[in-house]
């Protein structure tokens, strides 16, 4: 089944905002397709990974812990065929602890573009570009205070 590119850009919307921003990580059930693919993203473990549904809430689980309150604010979609790219500003309170970071209370933020790929009305895989040496500048600045 084929959705329109609208159709396609507001399910984005509210996958990001359920799952990503809100923590609702079974709502993953009605966005994932059985076999999502992490083509690109450089920095996350899972890259060039073919993940299934429960990995795929695995890996959501994993990136959310040291960030439980993260919010994506989505700038931008465009649509093209069988997929989406999303623009977007994140932001987030270091809480947890990441290798080489205890938690410090840090207010994070980044930026980054993610083309979304979908199979029919489910979402099968990504390729990310992020900021992350923004980010580990922030947590090293951060730990150097405490």
């Amino acid at each position: 089944m084929s959705i329109s590119s609208e159709a396609k850009k507001e399910m984005l919307t509210q996958f990001t905002r359920e799952v990503w921003s809100e923590g609702d990580i079974e709502a993953s059930d009605k966005y994932i397709a059985p076999k999502y693919t992490v083509l690109h993203d450089p920095g996350d473990p899972w890259e060039g990974r073919e993940l299934d549904l429960v990995g795929y809430k695995e890996r959501v689980q994993t990136l959310r812990a040291a960030f439980p309150d993260q919010h994506f604010d989505i700038q931008g979609l465009f649509a093209d065929g069988n997929a989406v790219a999303m623009t977007w500003l994140w932001s987030a309170t270091h809480k947890g602890d990441i290798p080489g970071f205890p938690a410090t209370g840090a207010q994070i933020k980044m930026s980054g573009a993610t083309v979304y790929y979908f199979d029919g009305a489910r979402l099968s895989g990504h390729w990310q570009i992020t900021d992350r040496l923004g980010v580990y500048q922030q947590l090293r600045q951060a730990s150097s205070k405490q």
